[in-house]
């Protein structure tokens, strides 16, 4: 009997070793983990403020929208958003409602901006909430998918041009005298700056370690690679331009108040949800559908292969933050597939970056 009972005891000793279930990580740890080191996931947070912070202020200046209560409601999709993706998934103004805002005589009042941002907010829920969207996603083909990121691309690319050249008037938005080569604000540090961070992307990549011992040329570019990789690029600079700005103006800082604006909700009218959707919705709403949802999805997958977004789940949550969010007077706010790339071409690969 003993020597019945050997084999299974000697087999029980070998498998014993190999958990029967997979260990499950505390939900912190899944939700916080980077995947970058610390200061490439900071460089791409900042990666996509090219957009956001002059279409802020633009509607800070003109429609009077309140600055403090858009960052706080912004902060909180960020942070939300990164916990529910686990990837850098950007929060950036609705573009077509804040240029209909700003290019409109008399200008939108930040309850017309409001209502647009919801109503648009209202069909994308309904959307992603009954499955259209994923429709549509599955529908969708792929090369349309890429002009949207194609032209996206394009049209950050013209806007840094055009705000290199030319003196930005926010208030007017509009591009007013050329941009003299020296000063503070003056074409040399806007190309250096430029050049820096073409030449130092802060993207973090692991490049390949394993190159033979004969192979020294191949083993010396991989280590260049890794340090010029390793620069935060995105944040150095973004850095430097508050520096910048406070040195040029020393004003400033006599103007700078702490604690946010008291918030309320928005007296909103009939005439204002007429004005907000004809004006604001209608335009951004096919804008929001391709660029929002579905090309950010499709960016998702190209970038992060094991992570792909639900088309239904982003429309949701574009729907969701305005539908909360616009009745405080918050900026209405979207994904986008340009924010992403921005932010990933910098070094977030992770929620935690933004």
């Amino acid at each position: 009997m003993e020597q019945q009972f050997a084999p299974a005891s000697s087999s029980t000793t070998v498998t014993s070793t190999t958990p029967l279930l997979p260990q499950n990580h505390p939900w912190w740890r899944r939700h916080f983990h980077m995947n970058n080191s610390l200061s490439s996931e900071l460089s791409g947070a900042v990666g996509d403020l090219g957009t956001f912070i002059p279409i802020v202020l633009t509607l800070t200046l003109v429609s009077h929208l309140d600055l403090s209560t858009t960052l706080i409601f912004t902060a909180l999709y960020n942070i939300t958003t990164g916990l529910l993706f686990h990837i850098p998934m950007p929060v950036q103004p609705m573009k077509s409602i804040a240029a209909v805002a700003v290019s409109e005589t008399p200008h939108l009042t930040t309850s017309q901006i409001a209502t647009a941002g919801a109503s648009t907010a209202a069909v994308l829920f309904f959307l992603g909430a009954t499955g259209l969207m994923s429709i549509l996603y599955r529908l969708l083909p792929l090369p349309v998918v890429r002009g949207i990121q194609l032209s996206q691309g394009l049209s950050f690319a013209f806007s840094a041009i055009k705000y290199i050249r030319y003196n930005q008037d926010f208030v007017a938005s509009k591009a007013t005298t050329p941009r003299a080569w020296l000063g503070l604000d003056g074409l040399v540090v806007a190309l250096s700056s430029l050049l820096f961070l073409v030449i130092f992307t802060g993207s973090g990549d692991h490049y390949d370690r394993n190159g033979s011992d004969d192979d020294q040329p191949r083993r010396r570019n991989s280590k260049r690679l890794r340090i010029l990789g390793s620069i935060p690029a995105a944040l150095i600079v973004f850095l430097l331009g508050l520096v910048l700005c406070f040195i040029r103006d020393p004003s400033i800082f006599g103007d700078i108040k702490f604690g946010p604006s008291k918030i309320g909700f928005l007296s909103i009218t009939w005439n204002d949800w007429k004005v907000g959707f004809l004006k604001g919705a209608v335009p951004q709403i096919p804008l929001s559908v391709l660029n929002s949802v579905i090309a950010v999805c499709k960016l998702s997958g190209d970038l992060f292969p094991d992570r792909e977004l639900s088309a239904a789940k982003v429309s949701v949550s574009v729907g969701v933050m305005n539908l909360v969010g616009c009745w405080f007077g918050a900026m209405p706010v979207c994904h986008g597939a340009g924010g992403l790339a921005g932010q990933y071409r910098f070094g977030a690969r992770s929620g935690w970056s933004v």
